[in-house]
C-alpha cells in the first residue's frame, strides 16, 4: 500500500506538472497571437527555440519552487504566493535564455504582457486544481491509510481533525492503546500496543501518528524502529499539544532539536530587509505625491474648525516594547485626557472634521513619517497609547508578544473587524490574538492583501472607526 500510495502521490505531481506546462504553453500562444506582428516578429523567426527554452525554463523554475498542492494541507494564499513566485522566478529565466539568443530586449512588451497574464491565469488555475484535489479524495481516492498510537486527548483531537476532513487524504483506521477497557469506548479499537507490528505489516498501513505520553519512550523507539525498518513514516505528537496549542516550529544546535513555540517570518534578514524596502518605497511615495496637498488642505479646515497645532503627537508602544512619537491628523480639541482615555463614539472631544477623518482613515496619514523614520511599518500591530500597554500587559498573557515586530498604519486585526474602540477585554485579546497571529503568518502577500483591503475600507467607511 506504501508502494503505491507514493505511486498515487507522484502520479499527481506529473499530472499536475503536465497541467502547468499545458496552461504556460498555451498562455504563450494566446499572447503571441493577440498582440501584433511588431512585438512578436523576433519570436516568430526563433520559435522553436523560443518554445524549447520556455518548457526547459518551467522544469529548472520548479526545482526551487516546486509543486506543494498534493499535500494534505495547503492554503489558499499561499497557493497563490507560490503560483506568483513561480512565474515571476519562470519569467525571469525565459527572460534571461532570450537576451542570450539577442532577442529578449525586442519581446519586452510580449515578456510583459506574457508575464501579467500567466500570474492571473496560472493562479486561478493553481486554486482550481486544489479544489479537484479535494473532491477527489472527498470521493474516497488517493487517501493514506494511518492508525494512531495513544487514545488519550491529543490523539482523540488528531483523530477527530483527520476523520472529518476527508480533503486532507487521511483514512484512519483506528487506534492502538495498552488501556483496554478503551475497547468498549471507542469503536475503532484495534488492540494494545504489542499489536501494531502484525497489524500493520497485514493491512498496508503508509502512516504512524503516535501520541504516547514521553513516560513511554521505550515503546515509542520500538514503534520508531519498526517503522522505519519496513519503510512506513512515523509522526510523533508532542504529549505537552494538549496545553500548547501552538504551531511548533524545530530548529537544530548540532544535533540537538529545539522546539520553538512561533514561526517568526521576520526573524530571516531577506524578509525584514524585502519590508523595510517596501516601507521605505511606499512611504516615500505618499510623503512626495499625497502627503503635501493633503497637509495643506486638511491643515487649513483644522485650524478653521478648532484652535491648536494641526499634528497630534503621542507616546505609543513601539519595536520591542520602545516608547516613540507617533504623529497624526488632529481629531479632537486640545485636551488633558488625550493620553489616558481612548477615543469612544460619540466623544465630545472630537470635532466634526475629526470624526470624518477617522473614519475615512486619513488622520494616520502623518505616521507615513513614522514610516519613513523607521518607528514604525505600513503594516503591522496597531501601536498603542503607553497607558493601554501598561494596562493590558498585565491582563493579557501574550500582549507583549505584538510588540515583536515594528506597529503598523493597518494591520490584520483592523481589515477583520478589530478597528477602533476597545470596550471590552474580550476585543482587546481578539486583536492581540490576529496581532500574534500576523507575526507568525507574515508574508509579503499578505502585507498587500491587508493595504488593498486598507484603502477599500477608506472608501466605503467603517462604522467601527471613531
Amino acid at each position: 500500500m506504501e508502494l503505491n500510495t507514493k505511486r498515487g502521490n507522484l502520479l499527481i505531481q506529473w499530472l499536475i506538472g503536465m497541467g502547468d506546462l499545458m496552461v504556460l504553453n498555451l498562455l504563450f500562444f494566446a499572447v503571441y497571437y493577440e498582440l501584433s506582428e511588431f512585438y512578436t516578429v523576433m519570436i516568430t523567426r526563433n520559435l522553436k527555440e523560443v518554445l524549447l527554452l520556455l518548457n526547459f525554463c518551467y522544469f529548472f523554475a520548479l526545482y526551487f519552487v516546486p509543486i506543494q498542492l498534493h499535500m494534505s494541507v495547503v492554503f489558499i494564499d499561499k497557493i497563490v504566493q507560490r503560483a506568483i513566485s513561480l512565474i515571476t522566478f519562470f519569467i525571469f529565466l525565459f527572460a534571461t535564455c532570450l537576451i542570450f539568443l539577442n532577442i529578449g530586449n525586442l519581446i519586452a512588451t510580449f515578456l510583459i504582457t506574457y508575464y501579467i497574464t500567466a500570474v492571473v491565469l496560472f493562479s486561478f488555475w493553481r486554486v482550481l486544481v486544489r479544489i479537484l484535489l479535494k473532491i477527489y479524495r472527498r470521493r474516497g481516492h488517493d487517501l493514506k491509510r494511518v492508525i494512531i498510537i495513544g487514545a488519550g486527548k491529543n490523539g482523540m483531537e488528531l483523530y477527530r481533525v483527520m476523520n472529518n476532513e476527508l480533503a486532507y487524504g487521511f483514512t484512519v483506521m483506528g487506534f492502538f492503546d495498552d488501556n483496554v477497557a478503551l475497547k468498549k469506548v471507542l469503536p475503532n479499537y484495534l488492540g494494545n500496543t504489542e499489536e501494531v507490528n502484525d497489524y500493520v505489516s497485514k493491512h498496508g498501513i503508509d502512516e504512524i501518528y503516535c501520541t504516547l505520553p514521553g513516560t513511554q519512550d521505550e515503546k515509542m523507539l520500538k514503534l520508531l524502529n519498526f517503522a522505519e525498518k519496513n519503510m512506513v513514516r512515523f509522526y510523533i505528537v508532542p504529549e505537552f499539544y494538549r496545553n500548547v496549542k501552538k504551531s511548533l516550529i524545530i530548529e537544530m544546535i548540532e544535533s540537538i532539536p529545539l522546539l520553538s513555540i512561533r514561526r517568526e517570518p521576520l526573524q530571516a534578514t531577506y524578509n525584514r530587509a524585502l519590508k523595510r524596502a517596501f516601507d521605505i518605497v511606499f512611504s516615500l511615495f505618499v510623503l512626495v505625491a499625497i502627503f503635501p496637498f493633503l497637509y495643506i488642505i486638511l491643515g487649513i479646515l483644522i485650524k478653521m474648525t478648532s484652535p491648536g497645532p494641526i499634528l497630534f503627537k503621542q507616546k505609543r508602544t513601539g519595536l520591542y516594547g520602545q516608547e516613540f512619537e507617533c504623529y497624526k491628523f488632529r481629531t479632537m480639541k486640545v485636551n488633558s485626557e488625550a493620553d489616558t482615555i481612548q477615543a469612544a463614539k460619540d466623544d465630545p472631544r472630537k470635532t466634526r472634521l475629526g470624526d470624518f477623518l477617522r473614519k475615512t482613515n486619513l488622520d494616520e496619514f502623518p505616521q507615513f513619517l513614522n514610516v519613513f523614520a523607521g518607528d514604525m511599518s505600513v503594516v503591522g500591530p496597531r501601536p498603542h497609547m503607553l497607558k493601554h500597554t501598561e494596562e493590558y500587559s498585565a491582563l493579557i498573557d501574550k500582549y507583549m508578544v505584538r510588540h515583536l515586530v515594528k506597529p503598523g498604519i493597518t494591520g490584520w486585526a483592523q481589515v477583520t473587524g478589530y478597528r477602533g474602540e476597545t470596550k471590552t477585554l474580550e476585543q482587546m485579546e481578539g486583536r492581540v490574538k490576529r496581532d500574534v497571529w500576523y507575526i507568525e503568518n507574515w508574508s509579503f502577500f499578505l502585507d498587500l492583501k491587508i493595504i488593498v483591503v486598507t484603502i477599500f475600507n477608506m472608501f466605503k467607511g467603517e462604522r467601527n472607526a471613531y
